[in-house]
């Protein structure tokens, strides 16, 4: 990471985990607009729009930070001994990053600034899809070629919008930001206690069958 500074790491996994939840949400809200009804034309909208954003977030901030925005990927990496920086720190900059980034796509949308979702996503197919989308993840993270990480994962969470039952989260800061907002993308607090359940199930199977370095 270039010998990156303590400071500028937390802020690039801050800016980027922002920069992440603002193009998941803010395309949810453009496309649910602009579909007049047809749920399949938004969701590939907020697909398309997510895959590009993610892709440009890990290559400029990659050299910085690492560019995990996600506390799952944070934690592997960590009980892999493949990341010596802050963890708690990190994982607080992500989750922060993603409340600020939803607050600033309500802000550009003329929407209310405090929201929470109602929209559910329950149930053990969901849970179920979770856990497969960070483990897919986790893997992709663990095992990509040098340079070619962010094009992998980033067409890893476009083709998971589509695989999976919960259209791929994965990743424990993105339910949070996504519960602050009552849109295409959200997830009703009553649902997020399950989908990070998950998440982390799949970093402790990582954890416990993932060769050390």
């Amino acid at each position: 990471m270039n010998g990156a500074s303590t400071r500028t790491r937390l802020l690039a996994e801050g800016l980027g985990t922002a920069g992440l939840l603002a193009v998941v949400v803010g395309s949810g809200v453009m496309a649910e607009r602009l579909a007049g009804g047809n749920v399949a034309v938004a969701l590939l909208a907020n697909t398309g729009a997510t895959v590009l954003g993610l892709w440009v977030l890990i290559e400029l901030l990659g050299p910085l930070s690492g560019a995990h925005f996600n506390p799952a990927v944070t934690l592997a990496l960590k009980a892999l001994r493949r990341f010596d920086g802050p963890v708690t720190g990190y994982i607080a900059a992500q989750l922060l990053g993603a409340a600020l980034g939803v607050l600033a796509v309500h802000a550009m949308f003329e929407l209310p600034l405090l929201q929470l979702s109602v929209k559910p996503r329950e149930g053990a197919a969901q849970w179920l899809s979770e856990g497969l989308a960070t483990l897919c993840l986790l893997a992709v993270v663990l095992r990509a070629p040098v340079g070619k990480a962010p094009a992998l994962v980033a067409a890893t969470v476009g083709a998971g919008y589509w695989a999976t039952a919960s259209t791929f989260f994965a990743n424990p800061a993105a339910v949070l930001g996504r519960m602050l907002s009552d849109s295409f993308a959200g997830i009703a607090p009553a649902s997020a206690p399950g989908f990070v359940a998950a998440q982390l199930a799949a970093v402790l199977l990582v954890w416990a069958l993932w060769p050390r370095r």
